[in-house]
């Protein structure tokens, strides 16, 4: 078995990649940012049913140089999972786009040094289907996303320079480390704790009523657990080497679909999920005063689907379906007691 470091892993993918590197039977690091975390860490991946005796933890900072190399020291491989993802997009866009692009080459040039073997980037659709308004065909590996673009966000924009950043560096300095890329859509799938992701966040508000109507809008979605079985398949597949995968179960969905998917397959659970899709009309009234709307506004109607079928061919692999991730993370936001019953 390889000794491999996850950044991030107190996050909700790098958790689930933790968790099935553990069960491979691998020795396992991982960097958190305030070492106070380590025993809630450990507590999460045991209650998922891990035996954590062959995780250690590191202290590193994506914006810090201190910890990285000793980290690294001795990996075979490496899975970069950490990112920053504000639930709202901050004023000065640099705050996303700093840590997630000098953040990757921190770690990239500690792989390198440690004689890593491969290193595996979690980077995002955010980086190849935006900018580019509405598209008939499916987004590939072969797209990108365009900086300057209509509607593109500081988080889209901080991936998509952090990824390009990354095979540069590797083209230029990576002195034979190899590279490969996963990139998620919307991950969905059932959560650890309360460190939620953006689409597990979306669900929580729906099972809790915080959302009158649903806007007219569309979501990839991919479960988390798969995510991580893309990540070790690409971490030791010869052929994933130099590679960018998408990580997506199928067409994306349009927040009413997922809203009526949880009221089907939840029943009473889902009593204050929303019935209507708002008119964009009030969207836009909405967005004169909310920070959250007005973010939506841009992509209203936009449906942006990804094709996954270079990740089924190339390394096997079989997502679970938009609704079962989707219904995993209502699941266990509510056996987690994160969402109060209905009354």
């Amino acid at each position: 078995m390889s000794k491999v470091l996850v950044t991030g892993g107190s996050g909700f993918v790098g958790s689930h990649v933790i968790l099935q590197l553990l069960a491979e039977g691998h020795e396992v690091r991982t960097t958190v940012r305030d070492p106070a975390r380590e025993a809630e860490v450990r507590a999460t991946l045991a209650a998922a049913g891990a035996n954590t005796t062959k995780l250690a933890f590191f202290t590193a900072d994506l914006e810090k140089d201190h910890g990285w190399a000793e980290a690294v020291a001795g990996c075979d491989y490496v899975h970069h999972v950490a990112s920053p993802f504000p639930p709202a997009q901050p004023r000065d866009e640099n705050e996303l786009i700093r840590p997630a692009r000098e953040g990757t080459l921190r770690v990239l040039r500690a792989a390198r040094d440690a004689g890593v073997k491969r290193i595996v980037v979690t980077s995002s659709f955010a980086a190849i289907g935006y900018g580019h308004g509405q598209s008939d065909a499916p987004y590939t590996e072969e797209d990108w996303t365009d900086p300057d673009g209509p509607a593109v966000q500081p988080y889209m924009k901080s991936k998509t320079l952090a990824e390009r950043a990354a095979w540069e560096f590797v083209a230029r300095e990576g002195k034979g480390m190899e590279l490969a890329v996963v990139n998620p859509v919307g991950i969905f799938g059932p959560a650890l704790n309360g460190d939620l992701s953006t689409s597990v966040f979306l669900v929580q508000s729906m099972l809790q009523g915080k959302m009158p109507g649903t806007p007219r809008l569309y979501l990839g979605a991919v479960d988390v657990r798969d995510v991580a079985t893309l990540h070790l398949r690409a971490m030791t597949d010869p052929a994933a080497a130099g590679e960018r995968f998408l990580a997506v179960a199928g067409e994306a969905m349009s927040f009413h679909e997922m809203a009526m998917v949880l009221r089907e397959r939840l029943g009473p659970a889902a009593a204050r999920v929303p019935k209507r899709q708002l008119p964009d009309w009030l969207v836009r009234l909405l967005a004169i005063f909310n920070p959250l709307a007005r973010e939506a506004v841009p992509r209203l109607g936009i449906k942006a689907n990804a094709s996954n079928a270079k990740a089924r061919r190339v390394l096997g692999w079989t997502p679970r379906s938009n609704e079962e991730a989707i219904v995993a993370s209502a699941e266990s936001l509510i056996a987690l007691g994160l969402v109060s019953a209905p009354k």
